[in-house]
Order: C-alpha cells, then sequence, then structure tokens
C-alpha cells in the first residue's frame, strides 16, 4: 500500500485542507441490511442508468472513527494499525462497507486518521462495541499507537443498489473520502437544520459526475453528541473531482448561506483511497 501524493488548491474559507499525502484502505465487509422503502428524488449518473424518478432506498447505519496518533508512530506500527482495522470487517457480522486511511492535509485538532464503517442497522453497529475480536485490535493494535479517538453514528440512506449498499464495483476503488461534523448552535431552529442539510444534500445529488455517494444524519453517540450534532460522508470519483466540487460557488454558496451561520464549529477531514488487498491479519 503506497503513498499517493496528491497537490490540490483549495479556497482558504472552506474548512478544507489540501491534500498532501495518504495511506488508504477501501472495500466492503458482510452482514444483514437494514430496511428499505421508496423515496422519490431526481439522480443522474453518466456511467449508468440512475436517472429515474422513483428509486428504492436502503436505510443503513454510518460509523465515523476519528484516531489521534501518537507522533512518534513508525511506518510499520501506522500501517500494522490500519491493516488490522481494515481486516476486522471479516469478523464482524452487519458490516456491510468499510474506508479508512491517514488523514491529508494538515492535521485539525490533532487528528492523524479516520475510519468510516457502514452498518445494516443499529443494532448491528451496537454489536461492534461489544465485538471481542474488534475490541482486541484496538486494544492491541490501535490504542498503544494513539492517544485519543471521537465516534460518530448516524443513521441514513442509500439507492438500493448492491454496488452503492456495499461501495462494490470499480468505480468505489478509487476517489476521496470526505468526512464532515458540524455542531449546530443550541438556539438553532429545526427547521433551519432541516434545510441547510437539505440543501447540501441536493447539491450533492446535482453533481453525479463528481460525488459518488452522499449520506448525512444526526448524531446519536451518546459520548460524542454534544460535540458534534450531525455527521456526512461524501465519496468523490477523484482528487479532481473533490477539487472541482468545494471550489464551486455553489457550494460556497449553501456554506456560507446555509451551513455557516447556524454551526458553533465544524470538522472536515479527507482521505484518498486506493484498492487494497484482503489479507485477514
Amino acid at each position: 500500500m503506497g503513498v499517493r501524493l496528491l497537490s490540490l488548491t483549495m479556497p482558504h474559507s472552506f474548512p478544507i485542507y489540501p491534500v498532501i499525502s495518504s495511506t488508504v484502505y477501501g472495500g466492503h465487509g458482510n452482514g444483514i441490511l437494514g430496511r428499505n422503502r421508496f423515496t422519490v428524488i431526481s439522480c443522474a449518473n453518466g456511467n449508468r442508468q440512475r436517472e429515474r424518478n422513483l428509486l428504492r432506498r436502503r436505510e443503513v447505519v454510518e460509523h465515523i472513527c476519528l484516531l489521534k496518533a501518537n507522533k512518534n508512530i513508525s511506518e510499520d506500527e501506522e500501517k500494522e494499525m490500519l491493516d488490522y482495522l481494515y481486516t476486522s470487517q471479516y469478523q464482524m457480522r452487519g458490516m456491510v462497507a468499510i474506508s479508512l486511511g491517514q488523514i491529508s492535509g494538515e492535521a485539525k485538532e490533532d487528528y492523524t486518521h479516520a475510519v468510516f464503517m457502514r452498518f445494516g442497522s443499529k443494532e448491528d453497529l451496537a454489536k461492534l462495541y461489544e465485538n471481542p475480536p474488534y475490541l482486541q485490535v484496538m486494544k492491541k493494535h490501535v490504542l498503544p499507537y494513539c492517544h485519543g479517538l471521537m465516534n460518530v453514528d448516524y443513521e441514513s440512506e442509500v439507492e438500493d443498489d448492491i454496488l452503492h449498499i456495499f461501495r462494490k464495483g470499480e468505480e468505489y476503488n478509487y476517489g476521496v473520502e470526505f468526512v464532515l461534523l458540524i455542531a449546530f448552535v443550541e438556539a438553532a431552529i429545526v427547521e433551519a437544520v432541516e434545510d441547510a442539510l437539505m440543501s447540501l444534500q441536493e447539491l450533492t445529488e446535482e453533481h453525479p459526475s463528481l460525488i459518488l455517494q452522499c449520506t448525512q444524519g444526526s448524531n446519536f453517540n451518546s459520548k460524542t453528541s454534544e460535540e458534534y450534532t450531525h455527521g456526512a460522508v461524501m465519496r468523490f470519483r477523484s482528487s479532481e473531482a473533490f477539487q472541482i466540487f468545494l471550489s464551486s460557488s455553489r457550494y460556497r454558496d449553501v456554506w456560507e448561506s446555509k451551513l455557516q451561520p447556524i454551526a458553533r464549529k465544524t470538522l472536515a477531514i479527507h482521505f484518498c483511497v486506493d484498492p487494497v488487498g484482503t489479507e485477514i491479519m
């Protein structure tokens, strides 16, 4: 798993940092999926037939874990930590997708690595925190190399298509994972928060040539819900797509007019995704 060197120029007014380097894993797990339902949206994709008005939607549960690696961690220790985290998916029923890697650009709040996991239900996610093999991985191969972490969990929906649920297929082998955490001010009215999140979601759906998938939701992790109230994860098709989107006037407008006025604080990180092997540690 080599290090990819990228150089991007981002608008300084956004909570985004240029991609410098990263070591990343992307893949899919296995398990039982949650419920599905129908919703009416408009979605287009130049590569495949997704432009239709009526789409079935599948409920999923997203898990974000941000790590603060020790400054003296070696390359071998970092690789071991990420390898064990990635392959832990094969011992957890209910996990349907995973990606993780070194956060690109300047560290924010001292976070250095990010882990994204998708589960079929809240019950499946709850088992993560009690899963013996996963707890052993954290105890022996993660916590010794880190001095802090934060978990954010939220429910969302994705297109009821196996490739998008499991994040499988060639188009998911590469790209940029963008994680945005938001703490809305307590005084913000519900309608304003919903409008801001809807505007962000609609914006991502307007750019299927840039973004493969976007999920967002309210953080129900009791230990971090007061720190960050909402989370969002966007998978971009490439570093170039990531740059184009975040440099666009439409994103700037949504950020400055909808999100920023009612946000107490935000945390935005990203990492590049490369295909990896499937050797079980």
